[in-house]
């Protein structure tokens, strides 16, 4: 079980609604930490209701030079994309054009992303209002949700490499 993090909550000023963040790993194996994901979706809650949400959430990522659904992107050998992963001491700070977050990882996301150096970040276009924040998220229902190819399909992927503060 995960718990999503609320983001923004500013709904009547913004036609992206409430933004979220969830993050999630893949099962370790004897051989790695697994995979850490992170998903930023909006609940679909903007002014101007779910469709116009959908609409501004793929003009921001397009305006990070980001295209839905053709490709991986990788910060590693992709340039021009402004977007940012700060990991340390328990949580995750995402920067992006339209959205700054810091939320808590479990112990294992962030073991996970120390290991593999990069996080696959996943910006839904398609809103998650089930998915509240500071409510407890199953297994189940993420999965439903991050498994769905029509999600997927509408859906910025980006795996950010992870920074950590020098010191």
């Amino acid at each position: 079980m995960t718990t999503s993090n609320v983001v923004s909550s500013a709904r009547s000023a913004s036609p992206l609604g409430t933004l979220t963040v969830i993050p999630w790993s893949s099962e370790p194996t004897a051989e790695s930490a697994g995979t850490p994901f992170l998903m930023a979706y909006s609940l679909g809650d903007g002014r101007d209701g779910p469709e116009a949400g959908q609409q501004a959430m793929r003009t921001a990522l397009e305006a990070m030079n980001l295209s839905v659904g053709d490709r991986l992107f990788d910060l590693e050998k992709d340039s021009g994309i402004n977007a940012t992963l700060l990991v340390e001491g328990g949580s995750v700070a995402l920067t992006l054009p339209f959205l700054k977050v810091q939320c808590p990882v479990p112990a294992e996301w962030q073991a996970a992303a120390q290991e593999r150096g990069q996080v696959y970040l996943i910006c839904s276009v398609r809103p998650w209002p089930e998915a509240v924040p500071g409510q407890p998220v199953d297994e189940a229902q993420l999965r439903a949700f991050v498994s769905d190819e029509a999600m997927l399909a509408e859906s910025a992927h980006v795996l950010m490499p992870v920074r950590r503060l020098q010191g």
